[in-house]
């Protein structure tokens, strides 16, 4: 695989039509309107939602968003920009420490992977906690299986202000079977870089904020996520089974030879990461798809490993190939499940079964082509593929799950109670919490006499 047009293609892919649709769901415009406030108000450390503390999450996305007000960027650029570069950032690192542990074909495919996998790919596109926490959980992992504890060390701390508590946890199977080394990770450099990145902001934080800061960020929204069915997320303890093969899309297939090589102590570390992240996470009373998004470039490196060490590659890479004749379906799909329920879309099976036969065709005549270049034609037969389903489906969802064209074409004076998403998106567009339009409607009507 060339490496210069696979740069190209991923940058393609990550940077072209950030804008092509607004803001989308609950989280996206109060975390972009509390990145713009730190901008506008100079205070880096209290997050505000329209001019209230909120500290339902630490501050690193915040801060990453109001670098990009700060840069002056457009009101979609300035939240999705640095999550953006953060994630090609991260690609490029995660492809180097993979080749130093392991080799370069096995950091070629992993990284090939990771770059065109569903959810890494869409999740880079909107402006949440998820691809920074997990970026850098992931550094702290290949950091630590290369002993670089310090800097593993100073990933987690960054990571813990992603996204609190969880990276703590799902590295727990690495220090686990790090067990002969444990003296190494409580020397003081370890210990006192971590605590110089992630203990300041809580202290300053708690200091301004007082105790509400530790009850709402620890108590209800880490605890309550396993707890609590008031989060509204609730789901059955199976839900990450088939969301974990929707984020690895297409290359779940090689997920059977993702256990190769096990007995490996790196390999088994990253296979213990995955395994005990999927039922930490499954164990969970609240469930989100995108919660699992950390587990996704070990699984990439895991796969990437199966693939390399495979005896007859080629026959593992057609299936991929074929599973992307479905993304003609997800383009009438995906917008309306995103802007309403799933139930509601419309199921084009016609459309489905002639992609996937196309694609199938397309993916065995692939096995024509030598071994050495079979991997970089699939990559970018799946990476083309994205990159023309990101263009033809924005557009729509921008109509059916954005606040913006709302926003746009009535400038409307009060959000609708009913639909969050779109009263968070009004809010964020109006640059101010619009009154729910439920409660102007209460007002007594005019007597006629």
């Amino acid at each position: 695989m060339a490496l210069f047009p696979a740069c190209a293609l991923i940058g393609a892919l990550y940077l072209a039509d950030l804008s092509g649709m607004g803001l989308v769901s609950k989280d996206e415009p109060r975390y972009a309107d509390i990145g713009r406030a730190m901008a506008h108000t100079g205070d880096w450390i209290t997050p505000r939602l329209w001019g209230e503390p909120w500290f339902e999450k630490p501050p690193l996305l915040y801060w990453l968003i109001g670098a990009g007000f700060k840069a002056g960027l457009g009101t979609e650029l300035a939240p999705r920009l640095p999550v953006a570069l953060f994630s090609l950032a991260f690609l490029a690192v995660f492809w180097f420490r993979v080749r130093r542990i392991w080799d370069e074909r096995t950091a070629l495919y992993s990284t090939g992977m990771l770059a065109t996998t569903a959810g890494w790919l869409a999740l880079s596109h909107v402006a949440i906690t998820d691809v920074p926490v997990s970026a850098l959980f992931t550094l702290a992992v290949l950091c630590a299986l290369e002993g670089r504890q310090t800097v593993a060390a100073a990933s987690l701390g960054l990571a813990v202000l992603a996204k609190s508590l969880p990276p703590l946890i799902l590295f727990l199977p690495v220090l686990a079977l790090d067990y002969r080394d444990w003296r190494g990770w409580l020397r003081p450099a370890p210990l006192l870089v971590f605590a110089a990145i992630a203990v300041p902001w809580h202290v300053v934080g708690f200091a301004r904020n007082g105790y509400d800061l530790i009850r709402i960020l620890f108590v209800e929204h880490q605890l309550g996520r396993f707890t609590s069915p008031d989060l509204q997320h609730v789901q059955k303890w199976y839900f990450y089974l088939p969301v974990g093969l929707l984020l690895l899309f297409p290359w779940f297939p090689l997920l059977p030879f993702a256990a190769r090589d096990w007995r490996d102590r790196r390999t088994g570390t990253l296979l213990a990461v995955v395994l005990f992240g999927m039922v930490f996470f499954s164990s969970a009373l609240n469930k989100l798809p995108s919660y699992i998004l950390p587990l996704v470039p070990a699984a990439c490196i895991l796969m990437g490993i199966g693939l390399a060490r495979a005896n007859r590659p080629k026959a593992l890479l057609v299936l991929p190939a074929a599973l992307l004749g479905i993304l003609p379906f997800a383009r009438a799909v995906v917008p309306v499940a995103i802007g309403s329920r799933l139930r509601a879309a419309p199921l084009p099976w016609n459309e489905l079964a002639a992609g996937l036969g196309i694609a199938t065709a397309l993916g065995i005549s692939l096995l024509l082509l030598p071994k050495k270049g079979l991997f970089g034609a699939v990559f970018a037969l799946v990476g083309g593929a994205f990159l023309w389903f990101q263009f033809a489906v924005f557009p729509a969802i921008d109509q059916t799950a954005s606040a913006r064209p709302v926003w746009r074409q009535q400038r409307p004076q009060c959000a609708p109670d009913r639909d969050r998403g779109l009263q968070y998106g009004l809010d964020y567009y109006a640059g101010r919490a619009l009154p729910l339009c439920e409660v102007l409607d209460q007002t007594p009507a005019p007597v006629v006499r």
